[in-house]
């Protein structure tokens, strides 16, 4: 096997991990190098994408590894991107090591949070294939973009009831917060598609899963050239809590008559109040989005 030099930009958060230093030391047992940079506060992953393209260009970087939840595969690849010009790809591939609470996008790419060490022997040896990213007003997306009141579950659940209840936990917290349940309302165009009404969450896939595992676009690809759009529409007051309840258990699969499904490369969103989008989990708010697809932008270990 060719010799690696894989870059981990580690959340700070998992920096006394025991075994985040035993995949360190089985991948360098391997015979690959690796090098390790913690982030401590805000913009340090920025400052630390620019010191890998600038660290790659005297010796090469094989693999930027995303150490930590959805949130910082988020940042890295999004910072990385900002950094280059136009449309060029990124000089060295990217890989995850799952060190957050739901990892939804790892457990996509089939990678064990469980099992650490096997996660980045896997970023040393896997090939890097060509991957797909989402584009939210400018702003990257690896995984998911979603919004409407399950966007709000995500974002306001406690993060020690997660590490207790798992999945249940957004169940938990959507029940709890049920009083405060409110239509969103919103015009949504893509190619050949128009839709306007009021939604109780939207997902923009180009992973599957989102919020701890719920499948909101169970047929996304990471390389077909395409986000799948799914539109979870506001139902009559006396439903909508069962509704809430099976969309929190099993996915929009659970769901039946009434659910939006679309393939799509552009959409342009409309609504009429100001809306929570989550990007991989990072919140932005606005009234107006534009969403898109770059193909084969980047190279992922998968």
């Amino acid at each position: 096997m060719e010799k690696q030099h894989l870059r981990l930009i580690l959340n700070g958060k998992s920096s006394d991990r025991k075994d985040v230093r035993a995949a360190v030391a089985a991948v360098r047992d391997m015979g690959h190098d690796v090098s390790v940079r913690v982030t401590y506060e805000a913009g340090d992953v920025a400052r630390l994408a620019a010191e890998a393209l600038a660290d790659h260009a005297d010796t090469r970087i094989d693999t930027l590894v995303a150490a930590g939840g959805d949130g910082t595969v988020h940042e890295v690849v999004d910072e990385v991107l900002r950094l280059m010009p136009g449309a060029e790809k990124p000089p060295f591939a990217f890989a995850v090591l799952p060190l957050g609470t739901a990892n939804d996008f790892a457990h996509h790419i089939k990678l064990d949070p469980s099992d650490i060490p096997g996660c980045l022997r896997f970023a040393a040896r896997a090939s890097a294939k060509p991957t797909d990213v989402g584009e939210v007003n400018g702003q990257v997306f690896v995984n998911m973009a979603t919004g409407g009141f399950g966007t709000k579950v995500t974002a306001q659940t406690d993060p020690n009831l997660k590490r207790v209840l798992g999945g249940a936990a957004y169940l938990f917290t959507g029940l709890h917060r049920f009083s405060e349940l409110a239509a969103c309302e919103a015009r949504v165009e893509a190619e050949d598609f128009e839709w306007e009404g009021s939604f109780l969450a939207l997902a923009i896939g180009n992973g599957r899963r989102a919020g701890g595992g719920i499948r909101l676009c169970p047929r996304a690809k990471l390389d077909d050239g395409f986000l799948d759009l799914t539109i979870v529409p506001y139902a009559a007051s006396e439903t909508v809590l069962d509704l809430l309840s099976t969309l929190l258990e099993n996915g929009v699969e659970g769901l039946e008559a009434g659910l939006v499904q679309r393939r799509v490369r552009n959409i342009t969103i409309e609504t009429s109040e100001p809306v929570q989008f989550n990007l991989d989990g990072e919140p932005m708010t606005g009234t107006s989005w534009w969403i898109g697809i770059r193909q084969n932008q980047i190279d992922l270990r998968r």
